[in-house]
C-alpha cells in the first residue's frame, strides 16, 4: 500500500521545500516510486505541467527530485498574489477565481475535495508520497477551514513531521509553541520533528533538543546543518536571488518588482561565475554600470508599471540605454516595455490603459485566455534552441515584432529594437539552455562559462540527498510514513 508523509513548518520559509526535496531524492534510491503534493501554495513563482497546467515552483523541483515529470496533482491550489488583499485561484493548474482574501476563506472548505482528489490519484501512482505543508502549523486562527495543514493530514490520515529553522533563533519556542497551541487531536498526528539550518557543533544544542522531546512527546529525527548549496537550486522566494548575490566580472541588473512572477528566468544567471547578478529593491537606483537590465514576469503588468515609475526606474531604464545598455523584457516585463499595456475588461485589476515605456515598438491588450504551455523555440539571432515555458495573458503586436527574438512553431516570437539592443520574450526559463544562454551573452560582451545548467541542479539535489542521508533519521522518517 502507498504510504504518505507531510513535512509541515513551525513557521514560513523554516526549509520544508528543500527538505521534502531532498527526501524524494535519497527515497527514490531506494528504489521506492517518490510524488511531491502540496495541497496548496502561494507563490507568483508557477511551472507548467505536462498536462498543460501551472503549479508552484518549489513543486516542479520536488519532481525533478523525484525523477518524474511535474503534473498538476502535485499541487491542487495554487495561490497568486494579484494585490496585497486578492489573489488568482488557480484549481488542478486551471486559473478558476480572482478572490480577494475574506472570499478566498469563504470558498476554501469547498476545495477540500478537489484537493483529496488530486492526492488520491498521486497515490495509486506511487509507493510514497511526500506532503509539504505551507506556512506555519501553528496558525491556529486559519484552522477551522484549513486544507493545507492539520486540515488536511486530519482528512487525509497524513502523519506529519514538523521542521523548526534554528537559524533565525527561538527554535524550541517554535516547537514547544506549537505543540501548546494546537488542537490535541491535530497533535496527535505529529510524529517528531526536525531541526533545520544549525550552524556550528550540534552537540551545543543537546540539551535543547532534549528539552524539545520532554516538552512535546515528539520523537526527535536529528539536527540538519545549514545546506550551504541550497542557492544553486531554483529559488521559490526572490529574496533566495539576492542572497545568492555574488561579485562577477560584468554586472547584470534585475528590477524586483512588486508582484514579480516567474522569475526562475534568472536562476541560471546566478550561477555564473563571471557575472554579478544584481537585484534592484525598491528604493535603489538601477546601477550605471549594468551591461543588461532585465525586466522580469509580473503577476499585475500596468500594476508593476505604475510600482516601477514610483522608483524612478524608468528614468534610469532610458539612461541606461542612452549608455548603449541592453534591455531584456521576459513576459510582464515584455509587455512593460512596449507603447502602452491595455486591460478593457479588468483581468489583472482595475480596467483601464497605462503607457509603456517605450523601448518597443509594440503595443499590448489584455485578453481573457491564458497560454499555459511547454514550449522548443530558436533564438532569431543565432539560431540556437531554446528550451522554455509561456505563461501569460495578452496579445503583443506592432512594428518591432516583425524583428523577432525567437521562432516558435514557425512564426516569429517576442520582439527586437531597430538597433538591436532591447530584446522583448513570453518565453521562460530560457537561460537554462546552455547553449542559447551563452550566444546571447556574447552578443553584449558579457561572458559565460561551460556552465550545464540541468546537469548542475542535478548534482545539488544529489548532495542535498547526501546532506539528509548523512543527519537525519532517515530510516526513522520513511518508517513514519503510513
Amino acid at each position: 500500500m502507498t504510504r504518505a508523509l507531510m513535512i509541515q513548518g513551525a513557521g514560513s520559509d523554516v526549509g520544508k521545500s528543500l527538505i521534502v526535496a531532498g527526501l524524494a531524492r535519497l527515497a527514490v534510491r531506494r528504489g521506492l516510486r517518490v510524488l511531491p503534493f502540496k495541497p496548496q501554495n502561494m507563490s507568483n513563482n508557477a511551472a507548467v505541467t505536462v498536462d498543460g497546467g501551472e503549479i508552484g515552483r518549489a513543486q516542479a523541483l520536488q519532481a525533478q527530485a523525484a525523477g518524474v515529470a511535474p503534473h498538476t496533482d502535485m499541487n491542487p491550489v495554487l495561490l497568486k498574489p494579484e494585490t496585497d488583499v486578492g489573489a488568482q485561484i488557480v484549481v488542478q493548474g486551471r486559473r478558476f477565481a480572482t478572490l480577494r482574501a475574506r472570499e478566498y476563506a469563504a470558498m476554501k472548505p469547498a476545495l477540500m475535495k478537489p484537493v483529496l482528489e488530486s492526492f488520491v490519484r498521486l497515490k495509486d501512482r506511487a509507493d510514497l508520497v511526500l506532503v509539504e505543508g505551507a506556512g506555519s502549523a501553528a496558525e491556529v486562527n486559519l484552522r477551522k477551514a484549513d486544507i493545507a495543514n492539520m486540515g488536511f493530514a486530519r482528512s487525509a490520515e497524513v502523519p506529519v513531521v514538523l521542521v523548526g529553522d534554528i537559524d533565525r533563533g527561538g527554535v524550541i519556542a517554535q516547537l514547544v509553541g506549537t505543540k501548546a497551541v494546537l488542537d490535541p487531536d491535530d497533535a496527535a498526528m505529529v510524529g517528531g520533528f526536525i531541526i533545520n539550518k544549525f550552524r556550528g557543533d550540534p552537540s551545543l544544542f543537546d540539551d535543547g533538543y532534549r528539552l524539545i522531546e520532554s516538552r512535546t512527546s515528539w520523537r526527535g529525527f536529528g539536527v540538519l546543518p545549514y545546506f550551504s548549496r541550497a542557492a544553486e537550486l531554483p529559488a521559490e522566494d526572490v529574496m533566495g536571488l539576492g542572497e545568492a548575490r555574488k561579485k562577477g566580472k560584468c554586472k547584470i541588473a534585475f528590477l524586483a518588482l512588486s508582484r514579480i512572477a516567474n522569475f526562475d528566468d534568472l536562476d541560471p544567471l546566478k550561477l555564473e561565475g563571471e557575472i554579478d547578478l544584481v537585484m534592484v529593491r525598491p528604493g535603489e537606483a538601477i546601477p550605471g554600470d549594468a551591461r543588461l537590465v532585465i525586466l522580469p514576469g509580473s503577476k499585475s503588468t500596468r500594476g508593476d508599471l505604475a510600482f516601477l515609475r514610483s522608483q524612478g526606474w524608468d528614468i534610469d531604464l532610458h539612461a541606461h540605454y542612452r549608455r548603449g545598455g541592453h534591455v531584456l523584457g521576459v513576459c510582464g516585463g515584455y509587455q512593460m516595455l512596449g507603447k502602452s499595456v491595455a486591460d478593457p475588461e479588468g483581468i489583472e485589476g482595475s480596467s483601464g490603459e497605462s503607457p509603456g515605456l517605450g523601448l518597443l515598438d509594440v503595443k499590448t491588450v489584455m485578453t481573457p485566455q491564458k497560454t499555459v504551455t511547454r514550449v522548443t523555440a530558436s533564438h532569431a539571432a543565432t539560431g540556437e534552441p531554446i528550451e522554455a515555458y509561456e505563461i501569460h495573458i495578452g496579445l503583443t503586436e506592432g512594428e518591432d515584432r516583425l524583428r523577432p527574438f525567437a521562432i516558435l512553431n514557425g512564426a516569429g516570437e517576442g520582439a527586437v529594437s531597430r538597433d538591436g539592443r532591447v530584446h522583448g520574450s513570453y518565453l521562460h526559463g530560457l537561460f537554462t539552455s546552455d547553449g542559447f544562454r551563452k550566444a546571447f551573452l556574447a552578443r553584449m560582451d558579457i561572458p559565460a562559462t561551460n556552465l550545464h545548467y540541468r546537469a548542475s541542479v542535478e548534482s545539488t539535489l544529489d548532495a542535498l540527498a547526501d546532506h539528509i542521508e548523512n543527519h537525519l533519521d532517515v530510516e526513522g522518517l520513511l518508517a513514519a510514513a503510513r
